[in-house]
């Protein structure tokens, strides 16, 4: 007698890597590494020591490998993620407390590292920055090859045995196994954890692999065999999918596959309404690896370098040259487009690992961005003669983060006037001219628009901490993550003002938090009467689209409506009707 057969069964994570799938399952169950605690004696401290040295020797190895492998198959940038593993080898206090508790413990080698990772991982996971956070599965990865080679067992993920298509499912995946992951083997992957910043996950868009993450329990609860649709747009695994679900599917492909084809035809057009409404559309990037993305997403320049990427994961300051080379090299490459370089955001929950400072209790309202740099003359000195020096290779701007009030945008502009006296008096050449903006991401910014427009050339408003500070919601925290609300009426006046103040001056204003590139929201922000939008390259396309398919008229009638409404989900629901509207054929993969 036959089983009967399994219902469609439905799993939701996030979706880090688009495409579609389907195919059967194979599920990898966690390896676990079982530590014992072992006393050595005296005359053992020295070997164990050697032991535990020679394990560094070995992982360095073999993550230089896949590093390799990498850059080769996929690019530099790709290959650059291998370098914080690296960097985690080297990290001199890890390796200091790991070689104490052995020499001062006796503790064996497996023990006292296993030990010192996990203390670094717990850290690293409670940090409220999801870059940071993300970071622990790095420590994870690195952790697991280490005792890998202590304890002398084979590669936890060895995936080499795989020889029939499948949909991999698991706990999680380490960068450097899905680093090597056979795109002809392997159809996609979904993990219970993870999340959109993980290197697996721009891993896994590198490789172009469908992925979903953070799906919760989907590894307990799946079984190898079992047959599976995965979407890596909507960030579902879908199990004995019925000839419905294939079907419809089927069609969506078909109709994702005639929108790219939309998408590319548009790429050298400008960001334009059918009514003529030119809205410069930019992208946002971490280095100088992001040009190539920059240019094939069809963006206008660089609407926010996030410089302070030059500054973490190493174990010193990035000298003033090597950042007049980056920022040289991206202005130069993107020219005659515009490059705004915004000014270190470091500090708070994002320090370089060798500053040591002191742990704050709130870091967000703490010591960070432009109070961090006023606080720290010569690092903020050094930033702001390499972007000065880098402004004659293309059309560089310069912005700072964080500003509250006027006194600190009044200490900044002194800086900047400061550090040029300092370059024409050495005869080094920089644009006289370059204009500097301020962002504004808090409410006593966003009040005060109309003093610090008269200082300023532009505004570009970071509505990501913008939405955090007005209504007091981490959206990393899931407790109160659900009142972290884009269209809440508050944001909505809030980036009104801003903008009105900008104009009532005579300068333009920007957005460039996530918002920017949400094709749902672009109508909204284009009513309020944004001048430029500037998002992560790859959703470009999808936000130019929708405004090549809108009228002014109809966006400015959607903000008449969301300044005069009280509900943020009503306001939403007006911005899916009106976008939906203008493009049905994008919405028609969810």
């Amino acid at each position: 007698m036959s089983e009967p057969s399994k219902g469609e069964k439905v799993f939701r994570g996030i979706a880090v890597s688009a495409g579609v799938c389907r195919g059967k399952i194979l599920v990898m169950h966690r390896a676990r590494h079982f530590i014992s605690h072992r006393e050595i004696e005296e005359k053992d401290i020295a070997p164990e020591i050697k032991r535990f040295e020679q394990s560094l020797a070995q992982t360095r190895k073999q993550i230089s490998d896949v590093q390799h492998k990498v850059i080769q198959s996929m690019g530099v940038k790709e290959g650059d993620i291998f370098d914080a593993h690296l960097l985690m080898l080297e990290d001199r206090v890890l390796v200091d407390e790991v070689l104490k508790l052995i020499r001062e413990k006796k503790a064996n080698a497996e023990f006292a590292f296993h030990t010192v990772a996990e203390r670094y991982i717990d850290a690293l996971a409670g940090v409220d920055d999801d870059y940071l956070r993300e970071r622990a599965a790095d420590m994870h990865d690195l952790t697991a090859r280490v005792l890998d080679n202590l304890l002398e067992v084979k590669d936890s993920f060895d995936l080499r045995h795989i020889s029939e298509p499948c949909i991999l499912i698991g706990h999680d995946l380490s960068p450097s196994v899905t680093a090597q992951l056979n795109k002809k083997f392997v159809l996609g992957f979904a993990t219970d954890i993870g999340g959109q910043t993980s290197h697996t996950a721009i891993l896994a868009r590198s490789l172009d692999i469908p992925a979903v993450v953070g799906v919760q329990n989907i590894s307990e609860e799946l079984e190898t065999g079992d047959y599976a649709l995965l979407d890596g747009y909507n960030g579902l695994v879908i199990v004995n999918p019925t000839d419905k679900t294939l079907f419809e599917y089927g069609q969506l492909e078909k109709n994702r596959a005639s929108l790219e084809e939309k998408l590319s035809e548009i790429k050298t057009q400008p960001a334009v309404t059918l009514d003529g409404k030119l809205i410069v559309l930019s992208a946002n990037i971490e280095d100088q690896n992001d040009i190539e993305p920059v240019k094939s997403h069809g963006a206008e320049g660089v609407g926010l370098f996030r410089t302070e990427f030059l500054f973490i994961n190493r174990e010193s300051l990035p000298t003033e040259e090597e950042q007049y080379e980056v920022y040289k090299q991206v202005a130069a490459a993107l020219n005659p487009n515009p490059v705004i370089i915004r000014t270190l955001d470091l500090g708070g929950d994002k320090f370089a690992s060798h500053l040591q400072l002191a742990q704050e209790m709130n870091p967000f309202l703490g010591w960070r961005a432009i109070r961090f740099c006023l606080a720290q003359p010569e690092l903020f000195r050094a930033q702001l003669r390499a972007i000065l020096r880098a402004s004659v290779e293309g059309k560089v701007k310069m912005m700072y983060p964080m500003i509250s009030g006027l006194d600190e945008l009044k200490q900044a502009n002194a800086m900047v006037e400061k550090c040029k006296a300092e370059l024409r008096a050495e005869k080094i050449p920089f644009n006289e001219e370059m204009k500097i903006g301020a962002m504004i991401e808090i409410p006593s910014a966003a009040l005060i628009a109309d003093t610090l427009a008269k200082h300023v050339k532009f505004f570009s408003i970071g509505t990501n901490d913008l939405i955090q500070y007005t209504l007091a919601a981490d959206r990393t925290n899931e407790k109160v993550s659900h009142l972290y609300e884009p269209t809440h009426p508050a944001i909505i006046r809030l980036i009104k003002a801003t903008v009105d103040a900008a104009h009532r001056n005579g300068i333009w204003a920007g957005v460039c938090g996530e918002i920017a590139g949400d094709p749902v929201l672009a109508p909204l922000l284009i009513g309020l009467g944004v001048d430029e939008l500037s998002a992560a390259p790859p959703v470009v396309p999808e936000v130019k689209y929708i405004i090549r398919r809108l009228k002014l008229n109809e966006a400015q009638a959607l903000a008449e409506f969301a300044l005069n409404c009280d509900s943020p989900s009503e306001i939403y629901s007006r911005c899916q009707e009106v976008a939906r509207a203008a493009a049905p054929s994008l919405f028609e993969k969810s």
